[in-house]
């Protein structure tokens, strides 16, 4: 289960609002795909419809949730004018099959809204720990998107300002596997004063965000429009 409080949780749920906030636009139907960790997308909420998915009910809200797959959606062809997956389509073992579902219930004219975790190289225990079937480079994530038919409108890195850190944590997850020193296998604790420092960082990913991408960083963030002009509103 995720844990919203923890500061990498935080820092997503504000990047992700900076860079796909616009793409939201003013929806009608939205589905949040793998949303256990719910609070971390409060942002997407407001007087729409907005139904999540996630195959954990725990995180799951009576009346809004559904238990199920992102690779056998239970919704009928382009049910959603928004269909968001933040960190999920990596989890999934065929990623094509997945994207393929989240672009069947989405309307013409409707947007995509993704994150992965990016860059092979910095698969570690982690990634194995959480699931993951890969990581993606940003060029990888937006063929998969285009393949599956999208137009991509914007795909950036986010987590720029902390990536050194990123860079180091991962090296130092390599040196103790190959000593033979066990790794730390929940997420890596953060005093306050360093959780206000990375935050603070975050907010610098922001702040730069607003004008422009990011040519690097530990996420890749993409939004993409369904071809085919928007229907009007199901009753």
């Amino acid at each position: 289960m995720a844990a919203p409080d923890y500061w990498w949780y935080r820092a997503r749920s504000e990047l992700l609002e900076t860079v796909l906030g616009a793409h939201l636009g003013a929806p009608e139907r939205v589905l949040d795909v793998g949303s256990a960790d719910g609070p971390s997308v409060r942002w997407m909420h407001g007087p729409h419809r907005h139904v999540s998915l996630d195959l954990f009910p725990e995180g799951l809200r009576p009346g809004e949730g559904v238990c199920g797959s992102a690779t056998a959606l239970p919704f009928r062809d382009g049910a959603f004018d928004v269909v968001a997956a933040f960190d999920v389509v990596e989890h999934c073992r065929d990623d094509v099959a997945a994207v393929s579902e989240l672009v069947r219930v989405l309307e013409p004219g409707g947007r995509l809204l993704l994150s992965v975790p990016a860059y092979a190289w910095a698969w570690s225990d982690h990634d194995v720990r959480a699931g993951h079937h890969r990581r993606y480079t940003e060029a990888q994530l937006v063929r998969l998107v285009e393949g599956a038919g999208l137009t991509v409108v914007r795909s950036t890195h986010a987590f720029g300002a902390v990536f050194p850190l990123f860079v180091a944590e991962r090296l130092v997850r390599r040196l103790r596997r190959s000593a033979g020193r066990p790794v730390e296998t929940r997420l890596t604790p953060v005093p306050g004063r360093l959780d206000q420092v990375l935050m603070r960082l975050c907010a610098l990913d922001r702040r730069l965000l607003r004008r422009r991408d990011l040519p690097f960083g530990s996420s890749v963030f993409l939004a993409a429009v369904k071809p085919g002009a928007a229907v009007s509103p199901r009753a």
